[in-house]
């Protein structure tokens, strides 16, 4: 287990929040019209993916909902004073329809173009490679080789991964479950000949599963952004502040390290 990640394991959310911001400059208090914006009910309502570890998770024994989105997102809550709520999704086609919902205030997701006509995106805080895990014996050694008849890549519905490969594929397959536990089933049980995810996760899973192993190179770079439902500018313009503060930082930088997220880098400047 990761280091950081062992000494933590344990400590709630709002702790390691204290920790990990402890050095950082704190933005001015948001303005009423951008407090009222980011939390209309008076609560920060964090969405929080756990499907995905690089962006969420939840302890199983305790049920506490953990990782990037979580400590980001009470930071932010803090430094707006305002108290955090985290909601759990475990399906991101779920999360993103829920935009229009009012159930959720703030959510972590890859950027995605066809995402916009539901939410605003703040400016990319963590970036990740996407390639594919490849079933035992398959002869498939790298992303093009994988689109050829006879291979069914799995991808879960709603996913950044599956909105590309809807747009690319020419000859493979591309197999669709709810979320990312039912579509690693499909990869599992021999229905896919790859998964497309991002490559944390992917090594773990290839960690598990003798003679699977992940490409060495990816089809495409997620973006993970912080996301508002559409139509807060004064908010989305405090949060994309608060992204920048926090990527300087070096927040965002602890959050991945802290969560033991091989593979995974903070944004850069230019993205």
């Amino acid at each position: 287990m990761n280091r950081t990640k062992s000494l933590l394991a344990g400590v709630g959310v709002s702790l390691f929040v204290a920790v990990v911001t402890g050095c950082a400059n704190k933005l001015p208090a948001p303005s009423p019209a951008a407090k009222t914006e980011l939390a209309p009910t008076g609560t920060l309502r964090v969405a929080v993916f756990t499907s995905n570890p690089v962006i969420g998770s939840k302890d199983k024994s305790t049920g506490e909902l953990r990782g990037t989105a979580a400590t980001i997102g009470q930071a932010l809550g803090d430094q707006a004073g305002l108290p955090v709520k985290l909601v759990e999704y475990t399906s991101i086609a779920k999360l993103v329809g829920d935009a229009k919902a009012g159930v959720w205030d703030i959510a972590t997701i890859a950027r995605e173009e066809s995402r916009r006509s539901v939410v605003d995106f703040a400016p990319p805080h963590i970036t990740m490679d996407l390639t594919l895990l490849i079933a035992p014996g398959s002869t498939i050694m790298n992303v093009a080789d994988a689109d050829r008849p006879g291979v069914t890549i799995a991808s879960a519905r709603g996913s950044v991964t599956t909105t590309y490969f809807e747009r690319t594929l020419k000859n493979a397959v591309l197999a669709q479950a709810e979320n990312e536990a039912a579509t690693f089933n499909l990869f599992k049980q021999g229905k896919a000949q790859a998964y497309a995810q991002n490559r944390f996760m992917l090594l773990g899973l290839a960690d598990g599963m003798p003679g699977a192993r992940v490409l060495e190179d990816r089809f495409s770079i997620a973006e993970i952004c912080i996301v508002l439902p559409r139509d807060r500018p004064v908010a989305l313009d405090y949060v994309s502040a608060f992204v920048m503060q926090a990527r300087k930082s070096g927040l965002i930088a602890r959050a991945i390290e802290a969560e033991g997220l091989r593979g995974v880098s903070v944004a850069q400047e230019a993205q």
